[in-house]
C-alpha cells in the first residue's frame, strides 16, 4: 500500500502545488490527506471534474507550475472535452498530472454501473492520446512511476495519467471533519418523505447512499420497489431523470431526492425545471456538505442558497427545513410545483447499510411497470 503522505511530497517535490478534484471512494485516503495538508487555496473540490480539469488549466497559466486533478474513473466523461479542446496537445498544450480511481477494473467484481467504465477506462485514455500507468502499489515503484511521469509531461508538455487501483492507499482519517448543525441523518429525513408520500408517487433517486437507503426503508415498511427510479450511476442527472417523466405523467406527483454534490454537479437542471414548471414536481435536496459516498470530503453546499437559486430559476416554492416535522409539513401540502425542500442534515450512514438486490434492469422493468400503471 501507498501511504497518502508519500505519494503527496513526491509530487510536491516535483513543483506541483495546485490540487483540484472530486472525491472518489477508491482515492479517499488520497483526497483527505491533500484536505488536510493543503490550504484551500491551493486545493478545491468543484462541481465536476470538468471545472477541475478547467481550474488547473488556469493554474498553470497564471504561475507556469504543473497541477494535479483527480476524479473517479466515471468523471472521466465530465472531464474529457476539456481535455481533448482545450488541454490537449493540438490546442493549449496544457500539462497536469491526473490520478483517477479505477472502479469496476476488469476481473474485479464491483457495483453494474462500474463495470463498462473500468472495462474502457485504460481505452479511453489511449484513444485521448494521454500517457498512463497503472499506480505502483510500492514505493520504490512509485517514486520512479512519479519521476517518470513529470519527466514526460515537462519533454510534451502533456497530460499524464496515474489509474488507481481499489486499496492502493492506505487508510488515512480526514482530520478537517466540518460538522453539520442538523437533527436528522439522512436515512430519517428519506423515511419521512417516503412515509408522507402518496401511494402513486414516482420516485428518482440520486447516486449513493440516499439510493441504498431508499431501497433499504421500502424493505423495512413493506412497501416493495417497483416505486423508485436508482440512478445507480450518472451522478447529478437524477433531477432530469425525474423532469423527463413529470413532464410526461402530469397527473402523479414526481418526488426527486437529490443530494447536494449531485445538485451542484449539474445546477443547470435547476434552470430547466424552472423554466418547464412542472407543477406535480417535488425537489427534495438533501445537503449534509459532503460527498458522503465517497469519503466525506466537502462540498460548498453549506455556504451556497440552494433554495434562492431555485427560486431565481423559477421554481414556484423552494424552502429548507432541518426538522422532520418541517419536512413532513412541506411534503403533505397540495400546492403546484415545481418545488425545492433543501433538507440539513447529519453526515454519516449506517455501517451495515446494504445495496439493492435486484439488477438495474429488474428495477428498470419494475418501475416502468409502475409509471404505465
Amino acid at each position: 500500500m501507498i501511504e497518502p503522505s508519500f505519494f503527496f511530497e513526491q509530487v510536491k517535490k516535483n513543483g506541483t502545488d495546485f490540487f483540484a478534484g472530486v472525491p472518489d471512494s477508491l482515492l479517499k485516503n488520497l483526497c483527505a490527506y491533500i484536505t488536510d495538508n493543503e490550504s484551500d487555496e491551493r486545493h478545491i473540490i468543484p462541481a465536476n471534474e470538468g471545472s477541475a480539469v478547467a481550474l488547473a488549466t488556469g493554474h498553470h497559466l497564471a504561475t507556469g507550475s504543473i497541477p494535479l486533478v483527480y476524479m473517479q474513473n466515471s468523471g472521466i466523461g465530465n472531464a474529457v472535452n476539456p481535455l481533448l479542446s482545450l488541454v490537449d496537445s493540438d490546442v493549449y498544450r496544457i500539462p497536469m498530472v491526473l490520478v483517477i480511481g479505477w472502479r469496476g477494473e476488469p476481473g474485479k467484481k464491483d457495483e453494474p454501473q462500474h463495470v463498462t467504465q473500468g472495462r474502457l477506462t485504460c481505452p479511453l485514455l489511449e484513444t485521448m492520446g494521454i500517457p498512463y500507468v497503472v499506480m505502483a502499489e510500492d514505493h520504490d515503484s512509485l517514486k520512479k512511476q512519479i519521476d517518470d511521469c513529470y519527466r514526460s509531461i515537462r519533454e510534451t508538455g502533456r497530460p499524464f495519467a496515474f489509474v488507481v487501483k481499489k486499496d492502493s492507499f492506505a487508510p488515512y482519517s480526514l482530520q478537517k471533519n466540518i460538522p453539520v448543525t442538523a437533527e436528522m441523518t439522512r436515512e430519517t429525513a428519506i423515511e419521512t418523505v417516503l412515509l408522507a408520500s402518496r401511494s402513486d408517487d414516482i420516485f428518482v433517486s440520486t447516486t449513493g447512499m440516499a439510493s441504498r437507503e431508499l431501497y433499504e426503508l421500502r424493505e423495512k415498511h413493506g412497501m416493495g420497489h417497483g416505486k423508485d427510479f436508482l440512478t445507480v450511476g450518472s451522478m447529478g442527472h437524477a433531477s432530469q431523470i425525474a423532469l423527463g417523466i413529470a413532464l410526461e405523467k402530469k397527473n402523479r406527483r414526481v418526488v426527486c431526492i437529490d443530494g447536494d454534490g449531485a445538485a451542484l454537479m449539474q445546477m443547470g437542471g435547476l434552470a430547466l425545471i424552472g423554466e418547464r414548471k412542472p407543477e406535480n414536481y417535488i425537489h427534495v435536496v438533501i445537503n449534509n456538505g459532503a460527498h458522503d459516498s465517497v469519503g466525506g470530503q466537502p462540498t460548498i453546499a453549506l455556504s451556497v442558497d440552494l433554495a434562492g437559486i431555485a427560486k431565481a430559476c423559477g421554481y414556484a416554492s423552494a424552502v429548507q427545513v432541518a426538522s422532520p416535522e418541517d419536512l413532513r409539513a412541506e411534503l403533505e401540502k397540495n400546492a403546484a410545483g415545481p418545488r425545492l425542500v433543501e433538507v440539513r442534515v447529519l453526515k454519516g450512514a449506517r455501517k451495515d447499510l446494504g445495496r439493492p438486490k435486484e439488477s438495474p434492469q429488474e428495477n428498470k422493468q419494475a418501475f416502468m411497470q409502475f409509471v404505465a400503471e
